[in-house]
């Protein structure tokens, strides 16, 4: 018999009970990162991280709120592959998932000078700050979920 490695053998710690302060501050950096951004682009760079970091929790999540904010299934899909699907996609929001990309791989080369160039030309210096605060809070997000083993389909915001 087989054992799957990842199924956790006890409950793992519950971050926000352990460590109150340090939830609530990634909570307050999470919705300072998301002032003056459009939703949709918010809930796209959320789910491409976590397509990134493999973060099923996170996914799950992000991707039923796009849907509730109505974005379209078609888009969705179409996230993991946008670089195949551009059409789908505005330039704006093409420079933001690269970017999205290269900070949350950033082990893997760092950021790229054009990928930057791409994003700076796009947003001015306000909303990229606001896009880079926004894809470390998602990684950061992503980190506590896979180290806690939060289980996909178990939104803990609305318990």
């Amino acid at each position: 018999m087989t054992t799957n490695t990842n199924t956790p053998v006890r409950t793992r710690l519950d971050f926000a009970k352990a460590a109150p302060k340090a939830f609530r501050a990634l909570i307050g950096f999470d919705a300072a990162a998301r002032e003056g951004l459009d939703p949709a682009l918010v809930e796209l760079i959320q789910i491409r991280s976590s397509h990134l970091n493999h973060c099923a929790y996170c996914l799950h999540m992000h991707t039923n709120d796009a849907r509730k904010a109505g974005e379209s299934e078609d888009r969705l899909h179409m996230v993991a592959v946008w670089r195949e699907a551009r059409h789908f996609f505005t330039e704006k929001e093409q420079a933001a998932l690269a970017l999205t990309e290269a900070v949350t791989l950033v082990a893997d080369g760092g950021v790229p000078h054009d990928v930057y160039a791409e994003a700076a030309a796009r947003f001015d210096d306000t909303e990229l700050a606001h896009v880079l605060a926004l894809i470390f809070a998602i990684n950061t997000w992503n980190r506590v979920a896979l180290s806690t083993a939060k289980m996909a389909g178990t939104d803990e915001r609305r318990r």
